[in-house]
């Protein structure tokens, strides 16, 4: 129902106009009574097979919803209703800014892709952290990152902002220096500010009574020079793990599209072109560190068997962003349904 009817009215409008409708409209009809458990009975798949426990966490299942949908908290009860074992929050900064000037979300049909350079547009960790409170339930990632004013230099300070405020709120963090949409942030990347900014933040951590686990998320753009330097800095800094991978700046092997101008847009890619260096940057990880540390695997995900080969690959969860907007919420159960034929068989 939802690539035949849905889809195609809602591809009709801007993205971001669709997406801004849609989280109203799902707030609206999970207001009306039994919605939100007939949501449930169709896209939840019930099954203790199905479970998790990664960095100390139980997951219901292992598929999540990945940052960047639900930036500001606003709808994360809401979709958890669409059979989603944990949702990622954010990216979060401390201070509330508007992002990049508009158009800034762009469509590439032919490529089951979307180019974004939303940069960062939240309303600051202060307002989420009110909306979290009313959590019931629902497993949350809180993703961090720093405001675009902030110079690398005080990068640090500004992490440990929305670390101490969320710390209460969510499961476990997300660092975002791959985000190609911020100015500059990629260079936190590199080892040496990477290194410091993991190591203040788990010295943070270990001041609170119970740690949460600190994941790295990470580019598809990095060399394998520089995806070992990331297995050498979590292991010296002992961050629980890594979220490969966040979009990519790459254009490499996009098929032809009717609109020559949004194919040249600048900002993040993500949706199909990626399935591949995603699944390849996991398994390098995976294979080179000997499975020291959990992956959560992104990027491309737009069919339960994108999902398996991520698993298979050395990932232990995965999460959805723009398969979900080109497949709809019948992705997330279909996922959760091939996984329990693989263990049936």
């Amino acid at each position: 129902m939802y690539k035949l009817l849905i889809r195609p009215i809602l591809f009709w409008f801007d993205p971001e106009e669709v997406h801004y409708f849609s989280f109203s409209f799902i707030k609206f009809i999970s207001k009306i009574p039994f919605v939100s458990n007939i949501l449930k009975s169709i896209y939840e798949v019930k099954d203790s097979r199905l479970e998790r426990e990664v960095f100390g966490l139980k997951f219901k299942n292992p598929v999540g919803l990945a940052a960047g949908f639900d930036k500001d908290a606003k709808c994360y009860q809401e979709l958890s209703n669409f059979g989603f074992g944990f949702i990622e929050i954010g990216t979060l900064t401390p201070k509330p800014q508007d992002g990049n000037p508009k158009k800034r979300l762009f469509r590439l049909k032919a490529n089951s892709a979307i180019i974004n350079r939303m940069g960062f547009n939240n309303g600051g960790v202060d307002a989420a952290v009110l909306r979290l409170m009313k959590n019931k339930g629902v497993l949350i990632g809180g993703n961090i990152g720093k405001n675009k004013n902030t110079p690398n230099e005080d990068a640090t300070s500004d992490y440990l902002i929305c670390f101490d405020a969320l710390f209460d709120s969510v499961d476990y963090f997300v660092v975002n220096v791959s985000s190609p949409n911020t100015p500059n942030l990629r260079e936190l990347q590199d080892k040496k500010p990477l290194t410091e900014l993991l190591t203040q933040l788990e010295t943070r951590n270990s001041e609170y009574k119970t740690k949460k686990p600190i994941l790295l998320k990470i580019a598809p753009d990095l060399t394998n020079e520089q995806l070992i330097d990331i297995i050498d800095i979590v292991n010296e800094t002992k961050i629980a793990g890594v979220i490969a991978t966040n979009t990519t700046i790459s254009r490499e092997g996009l098929a032809s599209e009717n609109n020559p101008e949004v194919m040249a847009e600048t900002g993040g890619l993500s949706g199909k072109p990626l399935t591949k260096r995603s699944t390849e940057v996991i398994r390098f990880l995976s294979e080179k560190s000997n499975k020291a540390f959990p992956i959560i695997g992104v990027g491309g995900i737009h069919s339960a068997e994108d999902a398996l080969e991520k698993l298979e690959a050395g990932a232990s969860l995965v999460q959805l962003y723009t398969g979900f907007i080109y497949e709809g919420p019948q992705l997330v159960k279909d996922i959760n349904h091939r996984l329990l034929e693989t263990l049936s068989s």
